[in-house]
């Protein structure tokens, strides 16, 4: 017990958290290749009930917005795990939300945590002992 306690302190002192990070589509692609990667997002798990009719993100009314959103929303759910924002080459990480966002539409984000080499080896040495108790 002592150890995670010693362990949550850690995190607390090493950690720190980078600014949100979003999941957008590209710019020059043909709504073909992003329409793929809207239904393959909404199919796996995204949350696309905003970009449907009458939803807080419908418009603007593109493919490539859409296909935003939707591949954002797969992102966050997958807690920006690494290539969970590839999408077949379609889609890049971002610092910032889209620029064309309708009022009222808000895009998920989530900051993520980012640990040194160092705070990341003395981690998995934690968890060795601690499994070992």
């Amino acid at each position: 017990m002592a150890g995670l306690v010693y362990l949550v302190l850690l995190l607390a002192l090493t950690g720190h958290s980078n600014a949100a990070s979003y999941c957008l589509c590209k710019d020059g692609l043909s709504d073909a290749a992003l329409q793929k990667s809207l239904d393959y997002a909404c199919g796996a798990g995204a949350d696309c009930t905003q970009i449907l009719q009458n939803g807080a993100c419908y418009q603007p009314n593109t493919v490539k917005d859409h296909c935003s959103y939707a591949v954002n929303s797969y992102y966050q759910k997958k807690g920006q795990t690494a290539g969970s924002c590839d999408f077949s080459g379609t889609a890049t990480v971002s610092a910032n939300p889209p620029s064309s966002v309708a009022s009222g539409c808000v895009y998920p984000a989530s900051a993520r945590l980012v640990l040194d080499g160092r705070t990341s080896k003395f981690l998995a040495l934690v968890s060795k002992s601690l499994k070992k108790d």
